[in-house]
């Protein structure tokens, strides 16, 4: 969760958090500070200070829905009451760097002197080094460089092939440079200011990643105008009044998530990436997610995430990468540690679900939009996609998609990839080969979906037959391998022995939502998910709280996220619990509204009646895509007939 001294503000694909005054200080840890661009951070110091001192702030850094943020402040010293000066901050995020504007004006009737300075420098640091996670990363042969300019300083790094550089200006040109002891420069100015009058000062810094192309000032979006025209045209139920104001939150939280990418034919895109801080990055699942609960408002925004995923489609096998023909890829990373693969996101396919999820968009697409060209075109990727599922993720060996933890990566590769996130109910984390159920669930609908395409859109009948089959098998195998009778719910995996895995989690909401239960059964499941250890009046807790394992803080095994909770939304409204879901709406609703309406990833399972505030997540994204996109999924879970999926039988 982005924490109360930090502002944010992000636009295509790059991002700054900067403090109450619009300072950044080189923070490291949950929350870092600085101008971030594809990976990195491209200004760590950007500290004003006003006559030797820092300023008091009157106004702290708050950012509207778009990429600027204002701060006003005074100098230190002197009587608060009545400061000699003010300084008015204006700070916009672009693509590719930073802007910013500021004014000084006097408060005095007769002439003012004032030196101003900022701090500047650039670390260049890695996402990935400056997590708190303790680790550390040897960088050899790195060299950093500072060159003054006319108007400014350029920073610069190489580290063998690879180069960065931030280059800061300003106008007017600063008086003097200096060196500081830190290796930052101070840009220094002396200004003379008549009665009551005032001056400007307009900075820029542009960051020029490595790798990177100079940013595209008419790349097009594709889901068009995102972030405006509030509802995008989706109905919303006359007495969820507060549905309207989430959504066009969540539209433009949306809008400035997307990020540049390539499609098969080499087209600029834009896609969505999974949040903020850590992941500015196509991450496949959060992408085909995000697009599944916007495909009614923003079908384009659907297409743009399967050609960027098509075109990024594994071909060949690569053990470090988890990489296997046809399978969609899970992370796409551009920093250093990347580059020079000292950790394996470069290009990584450690998910198990980012397959059959691209499978499900690519049919919910062509039946919601009515339009089969995007999926004749992607037809020999979808059957690449399908081939994976049987040949390399377990289907035809063992009946269900498996994984494997990845020593060097993500030792889960479902929704819940934190280590120990897949439990059983006393905590002892699952060893081995793990089939989680949640996969199922999804490969059931990718094989329905696709099936769909065959007939339809390829027009090739005996192959949807026999994927409808594969289906139908699937189903009856779940059915008797991963039900838990002593507790009417399904298991949360299995482990590498076949036995059930006993946790009880939200993860059954998704095979509500996918229709791999039957009705029965499917109704037990739903009913059950509204049971108080699960439901905190906010959403769905990701673990039941009557278990050993459950903590409310933990990421996967407590905590409640929104999207997680949508996804049961539709799947009970796909079985006809139209009760129960108008109450899990409801209450990410009010989450929303208490939050002033964005959605963060997740926050902590502590139950509403007892905390009637709800208790952040303290690492939660924000914003962040799927959480987003959530009030999209919910006006399709309230609707009669919404985009819940067919009723099942």
């Amino acid at each position: 969760m982005l924490t109360t001294h930090h502002c944010l503000l992000v636009r295509d694909g790059t991002f700054a958090a900067v403090g109450p005054s619009g300072d950044i200080t080189g923070e490291r840890g949950a929350w870092p500070d600085g101008l971030f661009a594809r990976d990195a951070r491209h200004l760590s110091r950007w500290q004003l200070t006003v006559d030797g001192g820092t300023p008091t702030v009157l106004v702290p850094a708050t950012a509207g829905r778009g990429a600027t943020a204002s701060s006003v402040s005074t100098p230190p010293g002197g009587r608060a009451d009545t400061p000699a000066l003010t300084v008015f901050r204006e700070q916009t995020v672009r693509a590719g760097g930073l802007s910013e504007r500021i004014r000084i004006g006097s408060n005095r009737g007769e002439p003012t002197t004032a030196v101003l300075a900022l701090t500047v420098d650039a670390d260049f640091a890695d996402q990935f080094e400056l997590r708190s996670d303790h680790r550390w990363y040897e960088k050899p042969h790195a060299v950093r460089t500072r060159e003054l300019r006319p108007d400014g300083v350029e920073f610069g790094y190489r580290r063998r092939e690879w180069h960065a550089r931030t280059v800061v200006t300003a106008s007017p040109a600063p008086d003097a440079v200096e060196e500081t002891g830190s290796g930052a420069r101070r840009l220094r100015w002396r200004i003379e200011l008549p009665a009551h009058g005032s001056t400007e000062l307009a900075l820029r810094v542009d960051a020029h990643p490595h790798g990177a192309p100079e940013p595209d000032p008419v790349l097009p979006t594709p889901a068009g105008e995102l972030g405006t025209g509030g509802t995008a045209g989706v109905p919303i139920p006359e007495d969820w009044p507060e549905l309207a104001t989430a959504c066009e939150q969540g539209l433009a939280d949306l809008a400035c998530l997307l990020v540049p990418a390539t499609g098969p034919d080499g087209e600029a895109l834009r896609v969505p990436a999974a949040g903020v801080p850590w992941f500015l990055t196509l991450l496949g699942r959060h992408a085909l997610v995000t697009s599944l609960f916007t495909l009614h408002a923003r079908p384009e925004l659907a297409a743009a995430t399967l050609l960027v995923l098509a075109a990024t489609q594994a071909t060949d096998a690569d053990p470090e990468r988890i990489a296997e023909p046809g399978k969609i890829v899970h992370e796409l990373r551009h920093g250093e540690l990347a580059h020079f693969e000292q950790v394996p996101y470069g290009r990584y396919f450690g998910a198990v679900d980012s397959t059959p999820l691209f499978l499900m968009l690519l049919g919910a697409h062509a039946e919601t939009t009515g339009e089969e060209k995007l999926a004749r075109r992607l037809e020999r990727h979808a059957r690449a996609a399908v081939e994976w599922m049987f040949q390399h993720g377990g289907l035809a060996d063992g009946g269900y998609l498996v994984y494997h933890a990845d020593q060097g990566g993500l030792a889960n590769q479902s929704w819940k990839d934190s280590p120990g996130s897949i439990c059983h109910a006393d905590g002892t984390p699952v060893k081995g080969e793990i089939t989680a159920a949640v996969a199922q669930g999804y490969a059931y609908a990718a094989l329905r979906g696709t099936a769909g395409l065959a007939r339809t859109a390829w027009d090739d009948a005996p192959y949807a037959d026999l994927l409808d089959d594969a289906a139908e098998g699937l189903r009856a195998r779940f059915a008797r391998d991963f039900w838990l009778p002593d507790r009417d719910f399904p298991a949360l995996a299995l482990d590498g022995a076949g036995r059930r895995v006993d946790a009880l989690a939200s993860d059954a909401g998704h095979l509500l939502w996918t229709g791999i239960l039957d009705r029965e059964r499917g109704r037990a499941v739903g009913r059950r998910l509204l049971a108080p250890d699960f439901f905190t009046g906010w959403g769905i807790r990701t673990l039941a709280a009557d278990q050993a394992a459950y903590h409310p803080l933990s990421y996967h095994r407590g905590c409640v996220w929104p999207h997680d909770s949508a996804i049961a939304a539709l799947g009970l409204a796909r079985y006809g619990l139209r009760v129960e879901a108008e109450t899990v709406a409801r209450g990410i609703l009010d989450l929303a509204a208490a939050t002033s309406f964005r959605l963060p990833e997740a926050v902590a399972g502590y139950p509403r009646d007892r905390h009637p505030a709800p208790i952040p997540y303290p690492h939660a994204c924000t914003p962040q895509a799927w959480a987003a996109a959530t009030p999209f999924a919910l006006t399709s879970a309230l609707r009669p007939a919404g985009l819940s999926g067919p009723k099942v039988p």
